[in-house]
């Protein structure tokens, strides 16, 4: 008998997505409790790009995920997390302790808000395995040959020199095999520095389709003086439709190769409740979604949940309007998920939301 996915049988001819990144050991104290006053933590895993390609399995999306971790019982176990989610593994690495010395699963601890306290974490991810591996061997044509779709975040390239080099790489090699290109800065200021981030990502730029954010880049007024300003300099973090339909004209301006720029605004009223609404540039236009207010269960990976829903919407051929507005839905939804990653195996569940439509389904 021949295994396969029961999730994509009716999915032979779909396109196939793959992302790379680092996954790591989540960490949580209980019931909103501080991470001086826990006794226990619960287990967990994530990472930006993981979170996307586990969203996308669950919804079926034939979904890959690339990355490294150590060829011990804590690697092997991110493994069996995203592959009992669906997501496909076979190029995953299990380093051995002399390909990567320190031979370590990063781990991130979260302290999760409640009321006017907010969410803090912690981490503890120097020198993990994909920090330390060298990428100079890896196939990343044979890697990338068959797949219709890549994501990269600005998190990767953060972890070291060798990351840089190989996101960069990843980066022309899908241009030259004809693969679309998603691509979100996701700022870590644990990481690196705010221009640190902006040097670097903004060499991705020619290189990505459809962008997930407006920072960390830079959009010189004038590329021969940077004393003029960015573009970007003085919008606020909660733009007016017209503000942000400017930003995005700059850039398509500088990058023509751009076919899409979505980005999520949040509202924090408080710890535990948020608003969010997005702004996407498709086809050009710019397009605003509703506004979505909530109570928050889980507010880590909104922002992956947001990507993965923009990912499906346009591997679906999605209306512009449904688009934006089912990359919010799915943000709002997980923030009711414990966990990094939003696990909605059900495509209506998020299109009731998108509608706006709270009612039981029975």
């Amino acid at each position: 008998m021949i295994h396969s996915n029961p999730l994509l049988r009716e999915n032979d001819g779909a396109r196939k997505f793959i992302t790379m990144g680092e996954i790591m050991l989540r960490l949580t104290p209980p019931n909103y409790e501080k991470i001086r006053m826990a006794t226990n933590f619960e287990a967990s895993y994530g990472g930006s790009e993981a979170n996307i390609a586990l969203a996308l399995a669950n919804l079926g999306v034939d979904s890959t995920f690339f990355s490294v971790v150590p060829g011990n019982s804590l690697g092997k176990s991110a493994v069996r997390m995203l592959r009992s989610n669906d997501v496909h593994c076979t190029p995953v690495i299990l380093s051995t302790p002399e390909e990567t010395p320190t031979h370590r699963l990063g781990t991130y601890y979260l302290e999760t808000g409640y009321g006017i306290r907010a969410s803090k974490v912690i981490y503890d991810r120097k020198h993990s395995a994909i920090s330390e591996y060298d990428f100079s061997h890896v196939d990343l044509k044979a890697l990338l040959t068959g797949f219709d779709w890549l994501h990269l975040s600005g998190i990767t390239p953060a972890l070291g020199e060798n990351c840089r080099e190989l996101v960069l790489a990843m980066l022309r090699t899908a241009k030259e095999l004809g693969l679309t290109v998603s691509f979100d800065g996701n700022f870590r200021s644990k990481l690196w520095t705010w221009e640190e981030a902006r040097d670097y990502c903004t060499q991705c730029l020619p290189y990505v389709d459809v962008l997930l954010g407006i920072e960390p880049y830079h959009l010189w007024k004038d590329e021969d003086d940077p004393s003029k300003g960015d573009w970007k300099d003085g919008v606020p973090m909660q733009p007016s439709y017209e503000q942000q339909d400017e930003i995005f004209q700059r850039f398509i301006a500088r990058y023509p190769n751009l076919k899409c720029i979505a980005r999520h605004v949040r509202y924090a009223h408080s710890g535990s409740e948020n608003s969010l609404k997005a702004f996407m540039w498709y086809e050009g236009h710019t397009f605003e979604s509703r506004l979505f207010t909530f109570n928050i269960l889980d507010r880590v990976g909104g922002g992956d949940a947001f990507a993965s829903g923009l990912i499906y919407a346009m591997l679906h051929d999605y209306r512009p309007m449904d688009m934006v507005n089912f990359a919010v839905a799915s943000s709002v939804i997980k923030h009711t998920i414990h966990g990094d990653a939003n696990i909605t195996d059900d495509v209506s569940t998020i299109r009731n939301l998108m509608n706006m439509n709270y009612d039981i389904k029975r």
